[in-house]
């Protein structure tokens, strides 16, 4: 899907204080509408093939809309060091005049620890990336009330075949000891809207935070199927079960097509994630679903008889993807329900003949059976 939008200037850029897992300094324009993660060149270049040859592929993506510019990123932070925007075409764009995005969407974390020269790996303490590069990608949050956030860490094996051997070691270990190694996944982070009874579990927000000692430690094989209902089922916010079974239901569909897409598709990817996201205020996320079916049965015409060529998942009616314009009215009309979007490659590159990625399809396998279960 093709789009641009206008950055606004670098001073107006803040935090962004939805992200559930992986590195810091991560901005977003002040409508929240774009999002902007330090990252690696090769994420970037992930990113750019993704929509110039697998437009497939980038659809499960986050929207990229192009890549900035940090000046320096060891001395000044990183609202201090946008200097500008590089287009597809390797323009540097400075002045908002100038500055246009490109193609396709994203969220989340970027894992690129520096080995210095002779020396031992070690990890980045202040979990920040020294790069002088970041996407801009669409703001998978933008547009709900009150979002659940899921990011769950796709794989068995966690690390790269140019990995230094102690990372290597240290992710082996992580991946023995948690569901990275029986289920191919782990919770990286979430966070749940009035996700408990007790207020002092809740942020200023109302949020529940779970960081990411809860999918190494809470999180088991046995126990897995009720933690994630934590993240779907909440009576507190006003989600009981038929409602967390058509977001279940939803996310089982989005769930087959990541499955199919990354089977027809040669790539490796190691520490990706797949971020899940959904309305988490009971009473706007059944507004949001009765205003998106009112939407299509208007669009198909005839109201509820033109659900015969819908496929309608326990209450949330989901369009067949040929059947809409992806940039018709309808389309950008609609409430925000749920998303889900496949995140962070700092270590995903293409490999022609080596088949799909059975590694994160272990994974997204497991998910798929999780989610059917809960649904």
């Amino acid at each position: 899907m093709m789009g641009s939008k206008q950055m606004p200037d670098r001073k107006e850029l803040r935090d962004y204080n939805y992200a559930v897992a992986g590195h810091a300094g991560t901005l977003c324009t002040p409508d929240g509408e774009l999002f902007i993660k330090p990252c690696t060149q090769s994420e970037i270049d992930f990113y750019q093939s993704a929509n110039r040859r697998h437009p497939e592929f980038a659809d499960i993506m986050p929207l990229f809309m192009g890549s900035l510019l940090l000046t320096d990123p060891t001395e000044k932070t990183i609202d201090e060091a946008v200097a500008g925007v590089i287009s597809h075409a390797g323009d540097l764009k400075t002045s908002k005049e100038e500055i246009v995005a490109s193609v396709t969407e994203q969220v989340a974390h970027a894992t690129a620890t520096q080995q210095k020269e002779g020396g031992a790996w070690v990890p980045a303490k202040d979990n920040k990336i020294k790069t002088d590069k970041a996407v801009v990608l669409d703001n998978a949050t933008f547009g709900f009330k009150n979002p659940n956030i899921l990011d769950v860490k796709l794989g068995v094996r966690l690390w790269a075949d140019d990995a230094p051997q102690q990372k290597k070691q240290r992710f082996d270990k992580i991946s023995a000891e948690t569901t990275h190694g029986s289920l191919g996944f782990r919770i990286a982070g979430m966070r749940v809207y009035r996700g408990s009874e007790d207020a002092s579990e809740l942020d200023e927000e109302n949020y529940k935070i779970y960081d990411k000692d809860y999918g190494r430690t809470t999180v088991t094989q046995e126990n897995v199927v009720d933690e994630f209902r934590k993240f779907i089922f909440n009576k507190n916010a006003g989600i009981d079960e038929d409602l967390g079974k058509a977001v279940c239901a939803a996310f089982v569909r989005d769930l087959q097509r990541v499955e199919e897409i990354l089977s027809r598709h040669e790539s490796r990817m190691y520490s990706s994630s797949l971020l899940f996201i959904f309305e988490g205020d009971g009473q706007a996320l059944r507004s949001a679903i009765e205003e998106n079916n009112a939407l299509i049965d208007a669009e198909a015409g005839i109201g509820q008889a033109a659900r015969t060529t819908k496929r309608v998942d326990s209450g949330i009616a989901l369009d067949d993807e040929d059947e809409l314009d992806e940039d018709s009215d309808l389309e950008a009309s609609l409430p925000q329900i749920y998303s889900l979007k496949l995140i962070d490659f700092a270590h995903a590159e293409w490999t022609p003949g080596q088949g799909p990625d059975e590694n994160a399809l272990t994974g997204v396998r497991s998910l798929l059976r999780i989610f059917q279960e809960m649904a």
